[in-house]
C-alpha cells in the first residue's frame, strides 16, 4: 500500500492530487501524520481528494489507527488514514 506522509508544512491540495493519483491507480491509499498541524493538513488534504475523485463515482471513506515509528532514533506515535472507495 502506498503511503504518503504529511507534514504540517505540506499544502493540503498538493496531497489531495496525490492522493487521488494513488487511489486511481491501486485503489486503496494511507496517509501518515506525525503532530496536530499535520493530521489537520491530512485530514484537509482527504476532504479535497474526495472532491476530486467524485466525479469518477469514488466515495472515499477514512479508517484512522495509530502507528509506532521510529524517527532519528526516537519512536513517535503517527496517526494513519487509510483511505479507500466505500
Amino acid at each position: 500500500m502506498e503511503v504518503l506522509k504529511v507534514s504540517a508544512q505540506s499544502n493540503p491540495k498538493s496531497v489531495a492530487g496525490a492522493l487521488a493519483a494513488v487511489l486511481r491507480e491501486r485503489g486503496t491509499a494511507e496517509v501518515q501524520a506525525v503532530g496536530a498541524g499535520a493530521v489537520n493538513q491530512a485530514i484537509k488534504a482527504i476532504a479535497i481528494a474526495r472532491g476530486f475523485v467524485a466525479p469518477n463515482g469514488i466515495d472515499l471513506v477514512s479508517v484512522p489507527a495509530f502507528a509506532e515509528i521510529s524517527i532519528e532514533g526516537e519512536e513517535r506515535t503517527a496517526i494513519r488514514f487509510i483511505v479507500e472507495p466505500r
